[in-house]
C-alpha cells in the first residue's frame, strides 16, 4: 500500500529540516497551551457569571406565568396547584439529580416607608430555609441575621435602603403594594437583618420577608410569582427545561405557566457572555492565523527546496495526488504532534498554577466591585476542564494545520516533472 510509504517519507522530511520543524512546532505548542488556558479560564469565568446571576432570583430554569416577565404584577402569578406540580416534577428521577436547590418566591414591587421618608422597593416573599440554599444574600449580612421560619414580621433589608430610611436592627417600618384584589395594602415589618450585596440596585431597594407573611398580606395564599431552579451547572439547563416543560404540559398549554432557561430569563447576562466570547474568539483567531502562516512557511519552503526530489518521485510512479498527499501528511503530522503536546502542557500548567483559581483582582485596580448584569462577581476564577472542550481544541488545531497545508500540497501536486528534474539546489 502506498499510504504507509507516504507517511514514512513525510516523517523523514520533517526530520531532515529539523530546525524549521522545531521552530514551527514550538509556535504550535505555545498556541495550543494558550488556547487551553484561555478557554478553560473563559469557561470558568462565564460559569461564575451565570451562577452569580441566577442566584439573584431566576435560577438556571424558572417557571412563571407568560405575562409575569412583561408586567411583573401580582395577578400574573402561579397558582398553588401549578407550583405543586412543579415541585413534583422536580422530584422526578429524570430531573432531581441535576437540581441543587429550588426557591419559590412571591415577588412584588411596592413602597417602603418610615418616619424618615419613603422609597420604592422590591419586596420578595421567600422560604428562608430554601433561599439560604439557593441564593447568596443570606451570606451578605452585615448587621443582625437572615430570616428564620418564625420571623412572621421580620424583614431583611438592603444596606442602602436601610440607611435612606434610617432603619436599624429592631426598627419598624411599613411596606405597601397592590394586593390580589387590586387594592393598595400595607404591612408592618421589623428589621431583623441588614445586608450588603455589593450591587447598588439590590442594596437600594430589596427586602426579603417570609412567603407566608407576604401571602397573608397580599391575599394570594400559597400562590407564588415564580419557581426558580438552581442546577449543578449551566450545561444541564436545556435538558431540565425541556423535561420541566413536558411535565407541566397541561398548565403550559392553558397559558398558566411557562418554562424559561437562564438565557431567556436573563438576556442581558446572555448577551454579556456572548460579547465576551466573541472577543476571546477574535484574539484566539489572530493568534492561530499567525501560527497558520508559520505552518504554511515551513511546509511551502520545504516544497520549494525539494523540486528535484518531487520530480524523482513522480518519475518513479507517484501521481500528482499522491505527491500532494505527502505534503499534506507532513503538515498534519506537524500540527497533530505539536498541537497535542501544546494541549498537554496547557492542561498541566493551567491545572498546576491555576487549579485553585486565578485571582483576577489584579486586573480590577481602581474598581470597587466587578458586576455583570447586576450580579457581583467573585474575582477568583476557577478554570473548568472537560473532555468535550479538549476535543474541540484538538480538532481546531488539526483544522488549522490542515488548512495551512492545502496550498503547499497543491504546489507540490502541480510540479512539472521535466522542469523538476533540472532543478539543482
Amino acid at each position: 500500500m502506498i499510504f504507509p510509504i507516504l507517511v514514512r517519507l513525510a516523517l523523514r522530511n520533517l526530520r531532515r529540516y529539523l530546525r524549521r520543524t522545531v521552530l514551527t512546532a514550538s509556535a504550535m505548542m505555545v498556541g495550543g497551551a494558550f488556547l487551553v488556558w484561555s478557554m478553560t479560564i473563559d469557561r470558568g469565568s462565564h460559569e461564575q457569571w451565570v451562577d452569580s446571576g441566577v442566584r439573584l432570583g431566576s435560577g438556571h430554569v424558572t417557571v412563571e406565568r407568560p405575562e409575569y416577565r412583561l408586567r411583573r404584577r401580582i395577578e400574573d402569578r402561579l397558582t398553588a396547584d401549578v407550583s405543586r406540580a412543579a415541585e413534583r416534577a422536580l422530584a422526578s428521577p429524570e430531573i432531581a439529580p441535576h437540581v441543587v436547590a429550588t426557591s419559590a418566591k412571591l415577588d412584588v414591587n411596592g413602597l417602603a416607608s418610615s418616619a424618615a421618608g419613603a422609597r420604592p422597593a422590591q419586596i420578595v416573599g421567600v422560604d428562608p430555609v430554601a433561599e439560604a440554599d439557593f441564593g447568596a444574600l443570606d451570606d451578605e449580612v452585615i448587621e443582625g441575621r437572615y430570616l428564620e421560619p418564625g420571623d412572621r414580621l421580620g424583614a431583611y433589608v438592603g444596606v442602602d435602603l436601610a440607611r435612606s430610611l434610617e432603619l436599624d436592627i429592631g426598627s419598624r417600618f411599613v411596606v405597601q403594594a397592590q394586593d390580589a384584589q387590586g387594592e393598595i395594602s400595607g404591612q408592618l415589618l421589623r428589621v431583623v437583618g441588614i445586608f450588603r450585596s455589593r450591587v447598588p440596585a439590590i442594596d437600594q431597594g430589596t427586602i426579603h420577608i417570609l412567603r407566608e407573611t407576604a401571602g397573608e398580606w397580599l391575599g394570594s395564599g400559597g400562590d407564588v410569582t415564580n419557581v426558580a431552579i438552581l442546577l449543578e451547572g449551566s450545561s444541564a439547563t436545556a435538558e431540565v427545561a425541556s423535561r420541566m416543560e413536558r411535565a407541566l404540559s397541561e398548565p403550559v398549554a392553558r397559558g398558566e405557566a411557562r418554562v424559561l432557561g437562564w438565557r431567556e430569563a436573563n438576556p442581558v447576562l446572555a448577551d454579556a457572555i456572548a460579547i465576551d466570547e466573541f472577543g476571546n474568539y477574535v484574539i484566539q483567531g489572530f493568534l492561530f492565523v499567525i501560527i497558520a502562516f508559520g505552518i504554511v512557511n515551513t511546509v511551502l519552503m520545504s516544497v520549494l527546496h525539494r523540486q528535484r526530489e518531487f520530480g524523482v518521485l513522480r518519475a518513479q510512479g507517484l501521481t500528482p495526488g499522491q505527491t500532494g498527499t505527502l505534503v499534506l501528511i507532513e503538515g498534519l503530522t506537524l500540527s497533530a504532534v505539536s498541537g497535542l503536546v501544546g494541549v498537554g502542557l496547557g492542561l498541566l500548567g493551567t491545572w498546576y498554577f491555576f487549579g485553585d483559581g486565578l485571582d483576577a483582582s489584579v486586573f480590577m485596580q481602581g474598581m470597587d466591585e466587578l458586576t455583570v448584569s447586576g450580579a457581583a462577581i467573585d474575582p477568583i476564577i476557577v478554570p473548568i476542564f472537560g473532555v468535550r472542550l479538549i476535543v474541540q481544541i484538538v480538532v481546531f488545531i488539526l483544522a488549522i494545520g490542515a488548512l495551512a497545508s492545502v496550498y503547499p500540497a497543491l504546489r507540490a501536486a502541480r510540479v512539472d516533472v521535466t522542469e523538476a528534474m533540472k532543478f539543482d539546489r
